[in-house]
Order: structure tokens, then C-alpha cells, then sequence
């Protein structure tokens, strides 16, 4: 049985007393550049409430500095959680000391949770890696740095060390990453390439999914999609390709049921299921390209995955129809 890494509270504490170079500095961006962490995960530590000020919790990552403050910042430790490595075949595109390029298949989650306990990529990984993950996400989540959804079929990159891991959040923050999708529409569009440009954040009414917003609200983050079409089929559903220049949680499925034309097989986001589909599992979705700075060479990577066979028998079957 392998070991991962879970946070607990025996912390380690950083103390900084501001100097007037710092003054007027964000909370999070002082932390960021002294801390070896991300600066996701450094904001949620100052949310749960592991920094403090004067002797006075803050919870705020853009509180202002001063000239002055005695800051105290205290980082779990890790703690070892057993957790089952699974022999589960890997399709492994790439892997080096720390990354590893792997092309999922359909049906299969990221990471555990209550509804998904085992069988999952970290499960994966863990037998194929043992155990050399990075442990920046605690538990649940080593080595994962994005994700993509349970039926969204290809390319994740993962981290083998926690500087890789680093340094790659770094990039996905920055929006520096390269990720192109490939997806079959509902509807035919009129337009051949188009940008979405949204608010997204949990839905009011049903916390499960996600909606979109036009303006920013507590706990939404700005999402934009980038779409072309690359064939209109019988003039009932295309054959798309979406850039992502931002990573939300269902950020293309969201967007593309905001603007009417939900993807295929996502009966979560409008895009039903009609009769020659019926058996379809989940959206017709793939993460076909992913391109990045290597964190060790400083050299950019870029990563193709094909078509899946089922994605394949969708575009054929509509063009034959």
C-alpha cells in the first residue's frame, strides 16, 4: 500500500516583519514570492484562516500591508493517509523525473471522493508512479494539477514533485498553458469561430453545476472559450474546436449551453441524447491538444491526442445521416 500525503495542523510558521519595500503589497503576492507554494494554494490557506496580522486573523488575500505588521503564516504539514494503488492500465504519452502525460479514457474521475473512492487516475498513478507524486494537493489530489471531467476523454499533465507542481499552477494562473478541445454541438451555428466571455460560478439553484454570470459576483471567476467551427454536420450539430484562455470548472460544456448550443450528450447542460445517440456516455468532449513550459528545461512542450474511437463513430454517423 503506497503512501500520499494529507495536510494536517502541525504547522510550520513563517514570521515576516513588513518593511516599507512591502508596504501597501497583497497579502497573497507578498507570501507568494517568499513561500514555496502556489499562489491557489496560498490563498486558501489564508481563507481557512492560517494567517494572521498583529495577533489578528486574516482571511482575505488581498488584505494591504504595512509598513511594520508582524505577519505569522503557518502551512500544514503533511501527514501520511494510506491510499490503495491500483493496476490500472495507464495510456502514458510522455513522462520524465516530473511530469507524466497521460491520455484519459472515458468514465474515469480524477481523483477520489465520496462518490468515487477508488478506481480513479490518482489511484492509476500511484501504482504506476510509486507514489512519486507532488503533495501540494494534499490527499485526494497528488500530483494533479488541472483536471478534466469524468467523461471528457484526453490529455492531463501531472506532477511527479512539488516544484513541477509549482510551476505549472503557476502557468495554468497565468493562462499560459496551451489547451485545444475538440467537441460535436447541438444546433447548427451561424457563425463560423466566435469568443465566449462570461462569469462562471456554482448555481444558486442546484450547487452541483455551474452558470454562467455577467458580472462578477462573490465566488465567480471570469471564463473565456474561444470557438471555431471545423464542420457543420446536416445542419443539426458541429464539429468544433474550443481554445481555452481560462480553466473553469465545466468551462466549454457551460459555455457552449450558455450561448444555445449544449454539447452533444451532456444531459447535465441541455445537450440530450436523440435517437441514434441513446446509448452515448456522457459529452462528446476531447482534450486533443496540450502544450506547456517544461518546469525543469524551460523548453515548450506541445502534446496531441487522436480522436477517440467513440468521438469518431459520432462524426461519422452524422455525416452519413
Amino acid at each position: 500500500m503506497q503512501q500520499i500525503r494529507k495536510m494536517k495542523m502541525n504547522e510550520n510558521n513563517y514570521k515576516f516583519t513588513i518593511d516599507s519595500a512591502s508596504d501597501g503589497l497583497r497579502l497573497d503576492i507578498f507570501l507568494g514570492e517568499r513561500v514555496d507554494l502556489t499562489r491557489s494554494y496560498i490563498q486558501k490557506l489564508i481563507k481557512s484562516g492560517n494567517a494572521s496580522i498583529n495577533s489578528k486573523p486574516v482571511k482575505k488575500a488581498g488584505e494591504r500591508l504595512k509598513t511594520g505588521d508582524l505577519l505569522v503564516f503557518d502551512v500544514p504539514e503533511p501527514e501520511e493517509l494510506s491510499v490503495e494503488p491500483e493496476n490500472i492500465p495507464l495510456d502514458v504519452v510522455y513522462e520524465d523525473d516530473d511530469v507524466i502525460i497521460v491520455d484519459k479514457p472515458k468514465n474515469m474521475v480524477v481523483h477520489p471522493g465520496p462518490a468515487h473512492p477508488d478506481h480513479t487516475l490518482v489511484n492509476a498513478l500511484l501504482y504506476h508512479c510509486a507514489g512519486n507524486l507532488s503533495g501540494i494537493n494534499g490527499v485526494l489530489r497528488p500530483g494533479i494539477v488541472h483536471r478534466i471531467d469524468q467523461n471528457t476523454t484526453g490529455l492531463l499533465v501531472v506532477c511527479k514533485n512539488d516544484k513541477a507542481h509549482s510551476n505549472l499552477a503557476e502557468q495554468f494562473s497565468k493562462h499560459t498553458i496551451t489547451r485545444r478541445y475538440q467537441a460535436v454541438v447541438c444546433d447548427n451555428l451561424t457563425e463560423d469561430e466566435g469568443t465566449i466571455d462570461t462569469y462562471i460560478g456554482r448555481n444558486p439553484v442546484d450547487r452541483k453545476k455551474m452558470t454562467t454570470f455577467k458580472t462578477e459576483e462573490n465566488g465567480t471567476k471570469r471564463a473565456i472559450t474561444h470557438y471555431k467551427v471545423l464542420d457543420h454536420l446536416n445542419n443539426s450539430y458541429n464539429h468544433i474546436e474550443c481554445r481555452l484562455e481560462t480553466g473553469r470548472t465545466h468551462q466549454i460544456r457551460v459555455h457552449m449551453s450558455h450561448i444555445h448550443h449544449p454539447v452533444l450528450g451532456d444531459d447535465v447542460y441541455g445537450g440530450a441524447r436523440p435517437g441514434p445517440f441513446k446509448n452515448l456516455e456522457g459529452q462528446t468532449l476531447h482534450a486533443g491538444i496540450l502544450g506547456f513550459i517544461h518546469p525543469s528545461t524551460n523548453q515548450y512542450m506541445e502534446f496531441k491526442s487522436e480522436l477517440p474511437q467513440y468521438f469518431v463513430s459520432v462524426l461519422e454517423r452524422l455525416k452519413n445521416k
